[in-house]
């Protein structure tokens, strides 16, 4: 009986993990997913209680959301890139140990700044040198064969850009830990949400949402303008250009045509059509949190103009990073973890288990910051992330480490 063939459960293999470019990365930040927020859960409880914590090299939010980002969804985003940039544009796949670098110091990078936060703070300049060090691998291999493809593919060209914005702010970060001011590590987290984590994620949709619609819808009608990625690029950074200079009353002058234009982008892609199969579904069940999000910090930002204050907390922000980042990772890597390890193209039941418990988290954790009493629904946030999100991470990690259902090389 041959391996396409065999029921017979497999035993995890390590050397299986550098079989493809995603197997690695996708298990660093499965990993990173529970990891980074039983971290995170300990310092609301411990604030909460008011117990004991580790001593932190900078404020404990400022560590989540460069651990949330950086080293639990980039990892994910190397992943990707490393597996289907070559795919994009027709060359020849990323050498394993050129991807086994990368995989060495990311995986090294984040595990000593999460120890810096867990007691050795003076670890955290090696962390982000580490880090910086296998991002720097990661786009010159990308980088020789975008320069081979002369720019031609523009998602391609634009993954790229919101790359070098995570490597801008990964310098920022080490910066600060060499001694330059907060505002660098407050400017490195903002970068990496804004600068990397927004147009890498809707290049991507803007990629493939459309031909994953058109592979399985019938009569679908492929819209991928490249004046709303052009669009969504000058918005978002224009955002960010108002949070770095510390102007948030004024940033409604890009998040209101941004929410517009996300809106857009998301009904030209016509999500009616799209309710089958469940795989499918979900992206734009994702996708819709994208300018839901913008109109939350639009609406924030007018209060602040209007008011000089606002109730909204970081609801927008969790709105964006829970509702949009986390979902959008639990429905796009389930279907490529799906699609490259043999198995049917279709959620199941784990996977919906974590997505629909996406969607409860982020309702939960954007809802908190309107009530009296916030801190309870803090932890209940961080507690439904655990619970939902640790099978599915168990069953991906087990995927990882083991050969492909149909035998085939991967």
């Amino acid at each position: 009986m041959n391996a396409a063939t065999s029921d017979k459960p497999r035993a995890a293999d390590l050397s299986m993990l550098l079989a493809a470019p995603h197997r690695a990365m996708f298990l660093i930040g499965a990993l990173a997913l529970l990891a980074n927020m039983i971290w995170w859960t300990g310092v609301l409880s411990a604030a909460w209680f008011g117990l004991p914590f580790a001593p932190q090299p900078m404020p404990s939010a400022w560590a989540h959301g460069f651990l949330m980002q950086y080293a639990t969804l980039s990892p994910f985003v190397f992943g990707f890139l490393l597996t289907v940039f070559p795919r994009w544009l027709n060359l020849r796949d990323i050498p394993k140990p050129v991807y086994a670098a990368v995989f060495s110091l990311v995986l090294g990078g984040g595990l000593l700044v999460l120890g810096a936060h867990s007691g050795m703070p003076r670890l955290l300049p090696f962390g982000f040198a580490a880090m910086l060090a296998g991002w720097l691998v990661a786009m010159t291999v990308l980088g020789q064969r975008l320069l081979q493809n002369h720019g031609k593919d523009r998602w391609a060209v634009s993954a790229y850009a919101a790359l070098a914005f995570g490597a801008a702010g990964l310098v920022l970060a080490l910066a600060f830990a060499c001694g330059a001011p907060a505002r660098w590590m407050q400017a490195s987290i903002s970068m990496g949400t804004f600068g990397l984590l927004v147009p890498v994620y809707f290049t991507v949709a803007h990629r493939m949402v459309p031909f994953f619609s058109s592979n399985v819808v019938p009569g679908y009608r492929v819209v991928r303008p490249l004046g709303s990625l052009a669009g969504v690029w000058l918005l978002t950074l224009a955002h960010l250009a108002f949070d770095l200079c510390d102007a948030s009353a004024w940033r409604w002058i890009a998040d209101v045509p941004l929410a517009c234009l996300l809106l857009w982008q998301w009904l030209a892609w016509q999500p009616w059509k799209a309710r089958r199969p469940g795989l499918l579904s979900v992206l734009y069940v994702a996708l819709a949190w994208l300018p839901l999000s913008f109109a939350l910090f639009a609406a924030d930002s007018i209060a602040l103009a209007w008011h000089g204050s606002s109730g909204w907390a970081r609801a927008p922000l969790h709105a964006l990073t829970i509702g949009f980042f986390a979902s959008m990772l639990v429905a796009m890597v389930t279907r490529v973890t799906h699609g490259h390890s043999g198995r049917p193209l279709a959620m199941g039941a784990i996977p919906w288990i974590a997505f629909i418990g996406m969607q409860a988290t982020a309702v939960v954790r954007v809802l908190a910051d309107a009530t009296r009493h916030p801190w309870p629904w803090y932890l209940a946030a961080a507690a439904l992330w655990l619970l939902v999100l640790a099978p599915w991470v168990v069953r991906a990690a087990w995927i990882y480490l083991t050969p492909r259902k149909d035998g085939k090389p991967g």
